[in-house]
């Protein structure tokens, strides 16, 4: 029986969800409405990168990911759906993974709570048989 490595990973920063965080702009040739992420989670995205840059684990097909969320307040908390969106997301980005359709499990994520200190995600990635 083959085991799968587990390859952890965390990100620090304040975990943020894409979705809570959009603006309508405008396409200045066409004129034509198109949804642009807020400059904070741009930001947080480029951060995310940035750290990811160290990273030389790649998943080509199906993976299974567990990702636990530390935030550093209660405000504007964030839900579990759109942080975990926004961290496939970031890793496909990353090219981590090729494609965030392949994560076929998400078991174990939550948000765990408070760290004033050192807000962030840590995140286990294992392929999937």
């Amino acid at each position: 029986m083959l085991t799968s490595t587990v390859t952890r990973i965390v990100l620090t920063g304040r975990p943020i969800t894409k979705k809570n965080h959009q603006t309508i702009a405008r396409n200045r040739a066409t004129g034509k409405p198109y949804v642009l992420q807020s400059e904070r989670y741009r930001q947080y995205e480029q951060d995310c990168l940035w750290q990811l840059k160290a990273c030389q684990e790649r998943f080509a097909g199906p993976v299974r990911m567990k990702c636990l969320y530390w935030m550093p307040d209660r405000r504007s908390s964030p839900d579990l759906l759109g942080l975990l969106q926004a961290t496939a997301d970031i890793l496909e980005k990353a090219q981590i993974i090729d494609n965030d359709r392949n994560v076929v499990s998400f078991d174990g994520s939550q948000i765990m709570g408070i760290d004033k200190q050192n807000p962030r995600i840590e995140i286990e990635i294992e392929e999937a048989e």
